[in-house]
């Protein structure tokens, strides 16, 4: 399942929402050397109840914007 992501780095409390198709997601770390990126991960793991693993960044790298691919279980 790939979903659009756009994330807010340096927020005070992490927070999954929806708004218009898109999962706007709000992250304590900021985003430096790949932390946000890990966060964002370990973020959706906990919200779909996958493992890490199973959730890879296809794009946006290095901006607000991401397209995530989650390889559900079952």
């Amino acid at each position: 399942m790939k979903l659009t992501v756009r994330v807010k780095p340096n927020s005070k409390k992490q927070d999954i929402r929806i708004e218009e198709g898109i999962y706007i997601i709000s992250l304590n770390s900021p985003p430096l050397d790949g932390k946000a990126n890990e966060e964002l991960i370990e973020a959706l793991a906990d919200y779909f109840n996958v493992s890490k693993s199973k959730i890879k960044i296809i794009s946006g790298h290095k901006g607000k914007i991401k397209i995530v691919d989650i390889k559900m279980e079952g």
